[in-house]
């Protein structure tokens, strides 16, 4: 049960997004409008202009600049926010790696949209997947409800001095985005309570004195500095460090926002769901989740028995827990929304089939690219995914292991 009384409001995700960076108390949200994302920064800056928060918002004049303005102000120690999609995240590239490298907590949603050529404008995955080894904790929301907790969750999860790394929260494309559904919110003062303050790391300075890790000009250091043979390897060693502490952080904020709220998403890092006794499982990711879970409870009416391992967490990978959920199915199919083009596979076929790999009982594997510039995957064709890996677990026999399911070929 929640210990906060909470109100039900009608939202879309985009909107879910803006009001609880509204009750985080942020200090700085620098951005650049668009598709689908541009509603959140709209609406946030209409809590600027209104006075209903204290934030410096910055207008810039693209996303690499909206990034670089987060990190600087990052850097001196504020809790800063923005967010993008699809062309707007590959424009930030250079600059994401100077954010989880130099160890500045920036959170950003972002709105998952197809890359061009040809412009699309609709959902898939291949935006965030390209920037799956940049060094970002990477979340993704079911719904938008889910999407309004996670940004909540996500300034604990990169502010904690164990993690300090940039979080970004995924939401499908005007799936989410745009489309409106009852989210419960909790009270401002309570958020406010739960992200708390920005804390931030002491160092020792270059006279020696234990200082914040923070620009300061009354305690002077340097950060993001030229960085050859000598320490590099060191710190980017650092940073994966981080990552691997960053797994017990997310299940640790999980369970402590499930305590104030009533809500929580599987251990924070996946959520498995009706996989204790599965003989065959999907895995995916994002909104799909949502249709597949409807497929589930249908088959599992007509006694088959089918599960689902829900992907909240893409970085850090929750290795241990995939391994655990997968264990002994006889086969499994892997849904993918975005395409790694030559790389037999999508990309989350790939970090599933490694972790299954030293496994003595592994499951037969098979992967699924769907939707792709936002096209739909409806209830049938998961039903047929279901009926083919029951056809596996009986024969042991694959076709075929990489398909592009509902395309026209």
């Amino acid at each position: 049960m929640a210990k906060v009384e909470q109100k039900i409001i009608p939202l879309n995700g985009d909107n879910a997004v803006a009001l609880a960076v509204k009750q985080c108390d942020v200090d700085v949200v620098a951005a650049y409008p668009i598709t689908p994302q541009t509603i959140i920064v709209e609406k946030f800056s209409e809590y600027v202009a209104d006075g209903e928060v204290d934030t410096e918002f910055v207008c810039v004049e693209s996303e690499h600049t909206a990034m670089t303005c987060c990190i600087t102000a990052s850097a001196t120690g504020a809790r800063t926010f923005t967010a993008t999609a699809s062309a707007g995240l590959a424009l930030m590239h250079e600059m994401l790696g100077v954010a989880s490298g130099c160890r500045t907590p920036v959170v950003m949603s972002v709105v998952n949209r197809a890359l061009s050529a040809p412009i699309n404008i609709h959902c898939d995955h291949s935006d965030a997947m390209c920037e799956r080894d940049i060094g970002w904790i990477q979340l993704y929301a079911e719904n938008s409800q889910e999407a309004y907790d996670s940004i909540i969750q996500a300034f604990r999860i990169a502010e904690n001095l164990d993690v300090t790394l940039p979080t970004m929260v995924g939401l499908d494309g005007f799936v989410l985005s745009h489309t409106l559904e009852n989210v419960s919110v909790l009270p401002d003062e309570a958020v406010k309570k739960f992200v708390g303050i920005r804390q931030v790391p002491m160092v020792i300075n270059h006279e020696g004195k234990l200082v914040p890790f923070k620009l300061d000009p009354a305690n002077p250091l340097t950060i993001g500095p030229l960085d050859l043979q000598d320490y590099y390897f060191e710190h980017k060693r650092q940073q994966e460090e981080s990552m691997r502490k960053a797994l017990d952080v997310i299940k640790k904020v999980n369970d402590e926002y499930a305590e104030q709220s009533g809500r929580s998403y599987g251990n924070g890092l996946v959520e498995a769901y009706r996989l204790d006794d599965a003989e065959v499982a999907a895995v995916c990711m994002g909104s799909t989740a949502g249709t597949v879970k409807t497929v589930v409870d249908e088959l599992r009416a007509n006694g088959v028995k089918v599960g689902l391992l829900r992907m909240r967490a893409f970085r850090p990978l929750p290795v241990e827990d995939i391994v655990s959920n997968l264990s002994g199915k006889k086969a499994v199919a892997v849904m993918d929304r975005a395409c790694s083009f030559g790389g037999n596979g999508g990309p989350l076929f790939h970090e599933i089939r490694h972790a299954v790999y030293d496994l003595p009982d592994k499951p037969k594997l098979v992967n699924y690219i769907y939707g792709l510039g936002g096209r739909d995957i409806p209830p049938t064709l998961i039903d047929g995914i279901y009926k083919e890996l029951q056809k596996i677990a009986e024969t042991g026999e694959i076709e075929r292991k990489i398909q592009f399911i509902g395309l026209r070929e």
